[in-house]
Order: structure tokens, then C-alpha cells, then sequence
């Protein structure tokens, strides 16, 4: 699921640290690993739990594409031409090389489930001897992998399938400004240069499924002599032709799993104004709804026969109120879990409706618990063998444990949210801002939620007669960082 990316820049002594540093002790994040993890994880990151694979793989010159402070490498790419159409080669960091099931290390992944991501660092799902040493695919070193190779026609349709366990070697640690400034001036080697080809040919194929991408942007809250100041890092084309692979995977993973009878699945009900009935029908007409007074509230004109994927796609999220918008669609992905099935029994639900189509996690082990046990099953389903016994005995647990890290990291990301909106706003107590009435409490007609258009942010609002959807002026009461607290009234 797309998350609000937030990074802020000051100093650790400021208030805006102090209250981060405070929502982690709130939220109870986990804190340093337990002793006897971190000595299995050092233990490991000096001899795996898993033999080498005998597959060499490392002739190939695969490469990474991530943030430039990125350190946890999960995933490794290379594209080639096949014939008329094109491969993919994509490699997996191998986490159930260097975790022993039912072991110490493997007991604090299940409590910790995903990586928490604040403005200000990260709690990672493993030890950083791992997750950025041992396990983690940097330039020039040998590692395991799960390695995918997946041959596509000319028109980037999936035509073959393959994973297996092997040894890889990258040759290069790119982030994506270099990539697209590569790609751009003609630099780039014929791997790079087959990036937007083939991650062309996949967003088109995903329009043509009704699959949706969100191209959330990154916000920065800058700290200034004066106070803050709220800016986006828009995606770059790179970043969208880098997840078309991700998802390529995922796709071809839930496939794999779906043939094989046992699998683990991120699914996701179709929105209302989809096409379907799904479960959580009501609440899913509220997000829609809500969503649409959001658009309203920052001038984005969304017309009713206009479906909520040609709007998204019409956005362009260098457009400060376009990606203050986006940054609200990733309400309508409140449905997503995670369903597991096995003997051929096949759940009721099966796809995923931003990607349209079935879909699983699998390309971010690192930092994701379910893509360790996925990754099994789909070597499993490939070698025709029936999935390891410690995979089966996890499996029916592991949506709940999911949903736990879920709402976790959902709680991260509120907080955040209303901690950088709060400092972003402290010291403009009593102006006056153009805004819309987006929600009201049903209970209480006088409580509300509030959207201004400019800066675009989110608060509470206390007044007789909201009005619901429409625009207002409305007055900042309260912004406290320490307290995540923004409130506004009727001006």
C-alpha cells in the first residue's frame, strides 16, 4: 500500500524531534532488538542458516534503484531483449537464508512484522547486520537471492515464469534522479534503457486492466529561521517504471501460488464507484465521498462521470494541491489485508483492485514479514514440492499478525501526519484560511473535519451547522506539535 512519505530536516533538539521521539514511546515501537536475536542474526550474517545456492547468477549485471540513503537493499534489476518481447530478471534479497525458523530472530520479526518509517528515521524489521549488511543486496558483494525471471511479449504480457535460489552480485547502488537523468541524456546502459520500455508497455497494460497507481509524493518539512515550510518531491517517471517490476512480480507471484493451491494473497474490495458491491460497502461509500469533498475543498474538479482512476491519472503531482490530493487517495486502500489459502481451496476474493488483478507481496523481505513466507511458497510451487512445514504451520496466522503491523504502522503515519501539520502551523495562531467542511461526526453535527487549500492541511473543527462539503473561512485555534493537536473554528 502507497504510504505518505515524510522527512524532515532541523535539529534533534527541536520540538518537532521531541514529539516524534514521543509518538514512538507512545505507540510503543520497538526499540533495540533482544540480545539473543541479535547474536542469531550476527551469527547468521557469518554463516547463513541455508546453504548457497548452486545457481551462479552473478555474471549478470544486475543493479539497484533506491533512495540515496537507502542502505537495506531488497530488490536487484535486469532487463534484457528476448526475441520480440523482453526479460526481466529481478532479484530478492533471500531473508530465510539468515532466519531460523521458530528462532529468536525469527520470534522478533513476527512481534515487529514490517519496518515503521518516521520523518525522522526508521525501526526496522530486522537487525541492520542483516537487513544492511549481509542480507542486503550491495554493490559488489555476493548474496543470496530469490532470483525472477520473467519473459514478457511485445506487448509486456507475462509469457513465462521462473524462480529459483541463487547467487547474485550488483554491480551498482543508483537512485532515481541519477537513473532518470541517465535515461534522459542518453547515458544509461541498454538495461537502463529498456527501464522505460518496459515499465511503459506495464502502465499501459495497467489502464487497460482498470489498475490504478498512486503516485504519492514525498513531503519535506523544512525548518527556517522564521518557523517550517512544507514542500513535495514528486515521483519521478523512474520511480513508476521501478514499481511496474514490483508489481510485474507481485502479479506473477499471486499466479503462481493461485495455480499451486497455497498462497498468501494481498487482496483488496473493489471501491464502490468501481463496479462492485464489496465488504465494508458503507464505510468505502464514505471514503469515496469524503474523497470527493477533498477534491472540492482544493479546487480539483471531479466531474461524476468521471471514475475516480481517470481522475487520478489526469493529476500531475508536482502541482502542490494535486499531491495534497493524492496524498488523500491512500484512504480508499483502507480495505487491503492480506487472505491465505491452501488445498485448492481458493478464498472468495482473489484480486487486488488498484492493481486489477491477483496480487501478492513478495519483493521487500527486508522490510515486510509476509514476503519471506510468499517467496517460499512460490520457490515451492515452481519445483513442484509442497511448501516447507515451517511455512504451512505460520500461514494461517499470518494475516492477523499483518493486520496488528498494519494498524501499527497506520498509527506511525497519523501521528506523523499530525505532529508535522501541527508544527507547520504553531506559529500562525488566529489566521484566517480558505478550507471545506469534509466530514462531520454523525453523533455530534457541531464536530468535524476540516481540509484547507492552502497550506494543505487536515484539522478538527468545532462550530454550529457545518457545512458539510462546502467551502468556508475558518480560524486556526490551536496547533501543538507535543499534543499532535490542530483545531480550527467557523471564522
Amino acid at each position: 500500500m502507497p504510504r505518505r512519505h515524510i522527512r524532515v530536516t532541523g535539529a534533534p533538539e527541536t520540538p518537532l524531534r521531541a514529539a516524534l521521539t514521543a509518538l514512538r514511546t507512545e505507540l510503543g515501537a520497538p526499540g533495540d532488538f533482544p540480545p539473543e536475536a541479535l547474536a542469531e542474526a550476527e551469527r547468521a550474517a557469518r554463516t547463513p542458516a541455508l546453504p548457497a545456492p548452486s545457481y551462479d547468477a552473478t555474471d549478470i549485471p544486475f543493479v539497484t534503484i533506491d533512495p540515496p540513503a537507502s542502505t537495506d537493499l531488497d530488490q536487484a534489476l535486469h532487463l534484457s531483449r528476448q526475441g520480440a518481447g523482453h526479460r526481466v530478471r529481478y532479484a530478492i534479497a533471500d531473508v530465510a537464508a539468515f532466519v531460523v525458523p521458530g528462532g529468536a530472530l525469527d520470534a522478533e520479526a513476527h512481534r515487529r512484522v514490517n519496518t515503521l518509517y518516521f520523518p525522522d528515521g526508521r525501526v526496522p524489521l530486522h537487525p541492520a547486520v542483516l537487513s544492511e549488511g549481509a542480507a542486503s543486496l550491495l554493490p559488489g558483494q555476493v548474496r543470496p537471492a530469490a532470483l525472477w525471471t520473467i519473459d514478457l511479449d511485445a506487448d509486456g504480457r507475462t509469457v513465462a515464469v521462473d524462480v529459483r535460489r541463487a547467487l547474485v552480485r550488483s554491480r551498482a547502488k543508483l537512485d532515481y534522479a541519477g537513473v532518470q537523468r541517465r535515461i534522459d541524456d542518453g547515458t544509461a546502459e541498454e538495461s537502463l534503457r529498456l527501464l522505460p520500455v518496459v515499465g511503459k508497455l506495464r502502465e499501459g497494460l495497467e489502464v487497460e486492466r482498470g489498475g490504478i497507481s498512486l503516485d504519492v509524493p514525498e513531503q519535506e518539512i523544512v525548518e527556517r529561521a522564521d518557523g517550517y515550510e512544507l514542500t513535495y518531491r514528486a515521483p519521478l517517471p523512474a520511480d513508476g517504471w521501478n514499481a511496474q517490476l514490483s508489481l510485474l512480480t507481485g502479479m506473477a507471484a499471486a499466479d503462481l501460488m493461485l495455480a499451486s493451491g497455497t498462497g498468501v494473497l494481498r487482496t483488496l474490495p473493489a471501491a464502490p464507484d468501481d463496479g462492485g458491491p464489496p465488504a465494508r460497502a458503507k464505510s468505502r461509500v464514505g471514503d469515496v465521498g469524503r474523497l470527493r469533498r477533498t477534491a472540492h475543498a482544493l479546487r480539483i474538479d471531479w466531474p461524476h462521470h468521471v471514475s475516480y482512476a481517470q481522475l487520478v491519472r489526469s493529476l500531475d503531482p508536482h502541482e502542490p494541491r494535486h499531491a495534497a490530493f493524492l496524498q488523500e487517495c491512500t484512504t480508499l486502500l483502507r480495505g487491503v489485508g492480506y487472505t491465505v489459502f491452501r488445498d485448492g481451496r481458493l478464498p472468495d476474493i482473489t484480486t487486488h483492485a488498484a492493481v486489477a488483478a491477483a496480487y501478492t507481496h513478495c519483493t521487500a523481505p527486508l522490510r515486510r514479514l509476509a514476503d519471506r513466507y510468499a517467496t517460499e511458497l512460490c520457490l515451492a510451487a515452481v519445483a513442484d514440492e509442497p511448501p516447507p512445514e515451517w511455512v504451512l504451520a505460520a500461514l494461517d496466522a499470518l494475516p492477523k499478525e499483518m493486520a496488528a503491523g498494519g494498524r501499527r504502522a497506520n498509527a506511525v503515519e497519523r501521528g506523523c501526519v499530525d505532529i508535522v501539520e501541527a508544527a507547520l502551523l504553531k506559529d500562525r495562531l488566529g489566521e484566517v484560511f480558505d478550507g471545506c467542511v469534509v466530514d462531520v461526526e454523525e453523533r455530534r453535527p457541531s464536530v468535524g473535519t476540516v481540509q484547507l487549500e492552502s497550506p494543505a492541511v487536515v484539522g478538527r473543527i468545532e462550530g454550529d451547522h457545518l457545512p458539510l462539503g462546502e467551502r468556508l473561512r475558518v480560524r486556526l485555534t490551536q496547533a501543538d506539535p507535543a499534543t499532535r493537536k490542530v483545531r480550527f473554528a467557523p471564522a
